[in-house]
């Protein structure tokens, strides 16, 4: 491994590449106009940013390409496995709210395991963009970006589809769910 231990070995390199192409086509409904080509030449020049979507597919998120920004050229991913990706539930919302716990502390929180992947919760409007491509999050639920008035009183934000509408939800921070964890983007 390297000095930073964020970075894959060419075997892993290529087996992540293979699945992100087979995704990225099996799925052209999320990314209508934008060549696999062009996204592959993009993340191997960016080998951190492959770690990340590595770390991504290691917890369940079926990370996909989502969008691309023309303006920095950046292709957008955001995790999308159906539902809340496995590797992440039972997790509260941030550090704050996991040490505030006194009985029954989840193993980790959302925003730090975030942040050790290299990516960021989705925030609403990412996670409503999310939805018009698909349904997902029909049976969990995931933590999303919080304001900060919200989370200084306490309270963080999740989203999840019920009855063919996305619905924002409150709860304190502090809380876990076995159906709840969170969902990722990251710009490469």
């Amino acid at each position: 491994m390297t000095k930073s231990n964020k970075e894959l070995s060419l075997e892993q390199r290529e087996e992540l590449l293979r699945t992100l192409k087979a995704r990225f086509e099996k799925n052209m409904n999320r990314h209508k106009g934008l060549e696999w080509a062009k996204v592959q030449a993009k993340l191997e020049a960016n080998t951190a940013k492959l770690w990340s979507l590595n770390e991504m597919e290691g917890t369940g998120g079926e990370p996909d390409v989502v969008g691309h920004d023309k303006k920095t050229g950046e292709y957008i991913f955001y995790d999308c496995s159906a539902e809340s990706p496995k590797g992440r539930r039972s997790v509260c919302y941030d550090r704050e709210a996991l040490e505030s716990r006194k009985k029954h502390k989840p193993e980790n929180n959302a925003i730090d395991m975030a942040t050790a992947m290299g990516i960021e919760l989705l925030t609403e409007e990412q996670y409503r963009e999310l939805q018009k491509l698909e349904n997902f999050d029909m049976k969990t639920s995931s933590w999303v970006q919080t304001p900060a008035n919200i989370r200084k009183l306490g309270g963080a934000l999740f989203c999840d589809r019920r009855y063919e509408t996305v619905f924002v939800y409150h709860n304190g921070a502090e809380s876990y769910y076995a159906a709840r964890g969170f969902r990722g983007s990251l710009r490469a």
